[in-house]
């Protein structure tokens, strides 16, 4: 497969909704570019999906964002990266394009914690499959191998998140039993990686049930840096990313569904179209 060769928009993918978190701070900080967002709502949730599974489904939304004129794809999902990343940078660039770019949000993450925790303990809750993979213990471990890192998975978030009940009473017991049990399994956590793009409209209630002086590292902010860092690094590929300004956003699901949705991270009205990824 031949893929446009012109200069074209920053490809950013998730699973679901979350990863417009990350895109609304890659827009705060690097506002110059375009970005084309694909959301394949109509498969969401990939959290408790097995791992080929989750590799078939970002691989074909990298193959279709490539398609549509991108050299480089952030995969926004944290599932993905822990999943799919590795695999379609070591083994699948090579043959579809070695010019084009996969990068996930696990890697800038762990880059960043060194600096954020003093007691060299740090908590990370996130789903079933970012904890089973164990992508932050290892990254850290390879950066930081003084840092003892403790996973709590929390499969009731998510959908806490995208049936709007985030910042409902019932929304309490499960941030407080989560937060909990990742902190009687080590007391010494002082900073909590929020290892799940929906984490942070949580925000309010974790903060609630954290003990004062532990951090809470929402990805966002960090992700965003790491990639205008790696511009500096990589001019070459920044060469490739067009300068417009502009934002698209495709979906798998129904664009009205995603559009009510998306005011809930973005808190603004956008232009949505549907696509087909199989």
């Amino acid at each position: 497969m031949t893929f446009p060769n012109e200069p074209g928009p920053i490809g950013v993918f998730d699973s679901g909704y979350g990863g417009l978190t990350i895109l609304h701070q890659m827009r705060q900080i690097l506002p110059q570019y375009d970005y084309l967002y694909l959301g394949d709502n109509a498969r969401a949730p990939y959290g408790t999906r097995s791992f080929e599974i989750v590799y078939q489904f970002t691989k074909e939304a990298v193959m279709k964002l490539f398609s549509m004129g991108c050299h480089l794809v952030i995969l926004a999902c944290n599932t993905a990266s822990a999943k799919a990343l590795r695999s379609i940078q070591q083994n699948d660039l090579q043959a579809i394009d070695p010019s084009r770019r996969v990068l996930g949000i696990i890697r800038p993450t762990a880059e960043c914690i060194g600096q954020l925790t003093t007691s060299r303990h740090v908590g990370i809750v996130a789903t079933p499959g970012t904890i089973k993979s164990e992508s932050y213990k290892l990254e850290i471990s390879k950066l930081f191998p003084d840092i003892t890192v403790t996973g709590e998975a929390c499969p009731m978030w998510v959908p806490l998140v995208e049936n709007y009940e985030f910042d409902s009473p019932g929304a309490d017991y499960f941030v407080k039993k989560r937060i909990n049990n990742l902190l009687r399994k080590d007391h010494e956590i002082d900073a909590i990686i929020l290892g799940c793009t929906h984490y942070p409209l949580l925000i309010n209630k974790i903060l609630k049930y954290v003990p004062a002086g532990v951090k809470i590292i929402p990805q966002g902010e960090y992700v965003a840096n790491s990639l205008k860092d790696y511009f500096v690094r990589h001019p070459e590929m920044e060469h490739q990313c067009t300068h417009g300004g502009k934002c698209l956003y495709m979906t798998t699901e129904s664009p009205e569904k995603f559009k009510e949705s998306a005011q809930m991270f973005l808190h603004e009205q956008v232009e949505v179209n549907h696509i087909d990824l199989e």
